[in-house]
């Protein structure tokens, strides 16, 4: 049964280290790769799902709140607009889907939409 030394142990350490710090670079560049892409915020869409049209894109002021909750992204359902935020980790929810953070605002009108079952997508009404 071999032992270990001192000097095979330093060596173990140094290049799990190493090993690291290699891994850590390859991170950090795929992050900064993708940083344009994250900062450019999520890409509009129009499209019709399960017989219903869901449009998605910046917001430019309008709709009840300004689209200040969704980071100035508005997303609607028929026309109708669906109230959606954007979590701190970057996921997104809505009034319809609230419990159930999606990743991107296309996402989360499709699950708006599975979830209305058919329904009529009405206006939210706060006093």
């Amino acid at each position: 049964m071999s032992r270990i030394t001192r000097r095979k142990a330093l060596g173990v350490t140094a290049g799990a280290v190493a090993g690291l710090a290699v891994a850590g670079k390859v991170a950090t560049a795929a992050t900064q790769a993708a940083a344009p892409a994250a900062a450019a915020g999520p890409a509009p869409f129009d499209e019709i799902y399960k017989g219903r049209r869901i449009q998605g894109g910046p917001s430019h002021g309008g709709g009840h709140h300004g689209g200040h909750h969704g980071g100035g992204y508005s997303v609607r359902i028929d026309g109708e607009e669906l109230h959606v935020m954007q979590n701190a980790d970057g996921t997104w929810i809505s009034v319809i889907n609230h419990y159930e953070p999606v990743a991107t605002p296309r996402a989360v009108a499709r699950a708006a939409v599975v979830e209305l079952q058919g329904a009529a997508l009405v206006p939210l009404v706060t006093a």
